[in-house]
């Protein structure tokens, strides 16, 4: 029996011996040996450093071509600085995704963790899986070139694409952003983008109809209306050129319709018309011009086969 006991006592201290020399060897022999030590040191130097030298570059590069698209989008000369504007932010946004891409791929090679060979060895082919199974966003991406190359709308432009309407705040690789007068943002693929209505590419048109009852003088009240256009023109400078008054455009049951037209800057119409609006009216109170209002005449029978009116 005591054989049997110091056979166990052996065994455990056997175990327990084995355990150490594994912990040392495996765990803590690692743990303290100054190479390794030295070697994640150096590891983590080389990728901060690789992290620091993208993020300037990207700085950089941005900083780089936003200067040189405004210094091209301020010369008088055939480049349009609506597109130039554009083609900046594609450009900063493709430098940043692309440096990006080239610091992922720089701090996955340091730590080791994937060999980049056969990666970069496969490429092709994972190209052409990519261009099988991402086709509607290689469409997206090649309409936004399209877009800004043939010059469709730019940043800032007020435009109109299925149903969403506002002013073009960005326009990326793969999506559009439209930001509408109440706040919304529209995030359109460029892909989806087929019908485009352009509202800043040209001047606008203000179209205003000031109606004056039936009984006032329509030929006073126009001559009164075309002597103040010069200064309305001077007054508003969204004003392209002097607000014409054309006459009158429609004769109805108790009023007459005089037309005003007046060009504008893009996507002002609005404003314009409400300034065009108010000065008549104090045009018209001041030379006691009335406007139209509801009438009602009735008819009181006297007597049979009698009828006498009064109001």
């Amino acid at each position: 029996m005591s054989y049997l006991f110091a056979l166990d006592e052996n065994e455990t201290t056997q175990m327990i011996e084995n355990n150490i020399s594994w912990f040392q060897k495996k765990i803590w022999g690692p743990l303290t040996n100054p190479d390794l030590w030295g070697n994640l040191m150096w590891i983590s130097i080389k990728i901060i450093l690789i992290i620091v030298v993208c993020r300037v570059l990207i700085r950089v590069l941005q900083k780089t071509i936003n200067h040189v698209i405004l210094k091209k989008a301020d010369q008088r000369t055939q480049v349009n600085p609506r597109r130039m504007i554009t083609i900046g932010k594609l450009l900063s946004s493709v430098v940043r995704y692309g440096i990006n891409g080239v610091m992922i791929l720089m701090v996955i090679s340091e730590l080791n963790v994937v060999d980049l060979r056969p990666i970069l060895a496969g490429a092709g082919v994972l190209g052409l899986a990519i261009g099988f199974g991402a086709q509607s966003l290689v469409k997206d991406i090649i309409t936004g070139f399209f877009i800004i190359f043939e010059d469709q709308f730019a940043v800032g432009d007020v435009i109109e694409v299925n149903k969403s309407r506002g002013t073009v705040e960005m326009i990326g690789l793969r999506s559009t952003r439209i930001l509408s007068w109440t706040g919304e943002v529209f995030i359109i693929p460029n892909g989806l983008i087929n019908e485009v209505t352009n509202f800043s590419l040209h001047n606008s048109l203000s179209i205003v109809d000031i109606a004056i009852a039936y009984e006032e003088n329509a030929d006073e009240a126009i001559e009164f209306m075309k002597k103040v256009m010069p200064a309305l023109k001077e007054r508003n400078l969204d004003l392209v050129k002097e607000p014409e008054v054309l006459g009158v455009q429609l004769i109805s049951q108790s009023s007459v319709t005089i037309r005003i037209i007046g060009e504008c800057k893009p996507n002002t119409q609005a404003g314009v018309s409400r300034f065009i609006n108010i000065e008549m009216k104090r045009l018209l109170d001041a030379h006691g011009i009335e406007f139209p209002y509801p009438r009602m005449v009735t008819y009181h029978r006297k007597e049979k086969g009698e009828v006498g009116d009064g109001a």
